[in-house]
């Protein structure tokens, strides 16, 4: 007869042996919505298991969602603290969710660890893929998935649109003096706004700034109305708004737009591809997912822990458990 001591394992207790998993569960729904230190304090626990608990919810939620297998991917990267320290989010566009968090920077390496997490097989069904001009997100997308069509991010492109308003701004406010730096001074949220989006004063200080300053007006005419060039669905009316939009520059003296509109004649075919009827995804699901991941740094600040970060931003769009 042996003397040997067995250990029985039950299924229903959760990682922290203390607690069941029902009870882990029901702290990680809690956790979607409130931070982990007022979980904590409502449940009387310590902070560090809370988030135990939660990371154990986290990670069963992955497991039910399943093996990724997506054909329309958009890439971005994120700041995760201060100095360059950069980490890549891949999502799957047609089923809305995050699919991968990692890497060590933005650089060629870190992506290709995405194509390879994702395995050959996988990698050759992606048709799509959206993304910033950032040169090493394209040239590994090139690599793994030669097949997949570049398209350029809207959004990013107008941040480069809005930086460029924002350095003619910069520039009138620089060659002003006197009374009329007045109309300038403190208008950069109005002026990189969308009108219909202003309210009361600002609406009403902005067109007091654009009636009194010719060239921020044309400057702001030119922004506004770029919008319309994701509006073609055929590829040679969009060349032809773009050379139109662009011609209206000349003797305006905007170099900044000069600067953007030749960056954006340079990575044309990958701002084209959204003509096709077959690429007009949901371009603004990567910033939504960025200002939610910001969100879950603030409620974090403090953690140090990136193993929670990665569970927070891949399970922020999957269903409760």
């Amino acid at each position: 007869m042996s003397n040997k001591i067995v250990q029985e394992e039950l299924e229903f207790i959760a990682d922290c042996p203390l607690y069941t998993k029902r009870f882990a569960y029901h702290v990680g729904r809690q956790c979607r919505h409130a931070s982990i230190q007022d979980v904590a304090r409502e449940h009387h626990l310590h902070w560090a298991t809370v988030k135990e608990l939660e990371k154990q919810y986290m990670r069963e939620q992955i497991k039910r969602a399943g093996q990724p297998r997506p054909k329309v991917i958009g890439v971005d990267e994120i700041s995760i603290r201060k100095g360059h320290t950069y980490r890549i989010v891949v999502s799957d566009l047609e089923r809305c969710r995050p699919i991968w968090f990692g890497g060590k920077d933005r650089k060629e390496g870190s992506m290709d660890e995405f194509f390879a997490f994702l395995g050959k097989k996988r990698s050759k069904k992606v048709r799509l893929a959206v993304m910033d001009m950032w040169k090493p997100f394209r040239k590994s997308t090139n690599k793994n998935a030669p097949q997949a069509a570049i398209l350029f991010d809207k959004f990013h492109i107008l941040r480069h649109l809005g930086g460029a308003l924002d350095k003619v701004r910069k520039t009138e406010y620089g060659r002003l003096d006197g009374s009329k730096r007045k109309f300038i001074k403190g208008q950069k949220y109005a002026l990189l706004s969308h009108r219909q989006n202003l309210r009361g004063s600002a609406r009403k200080n902005l067109k007091i700034l654009l009636a009194a300053n010719k060239r921020l007006n044309t400057a702001y005419l030119l922004k506004e109305s770029f919008d319309q060039l994701w509006d073609y669905n055929s590829e040679t009316w969009a060349r032809k708004f773009f050379d139109n939009w662009r011609e209206q520059l000349k003797w305006q003296r905007l170099k900044p737009y000069e600067k953007f509109a030749n960056m954006i004649d340079k990575h044309w075919d990958g701002i084209a591809a959204y003509c096709k009827p077959e690429n007009k995804v949901a371009l603004g699901f990567v910033e939504g997912l960025n200002n939610k991941i910001r969100v879950f740094q603030r409620r974090a600040y403090g953690l140090r822990d990136e193993e929670y970060l990665r569970l927070k931003v891949l399970t922020c769009m999957l269903p409760e458990l």
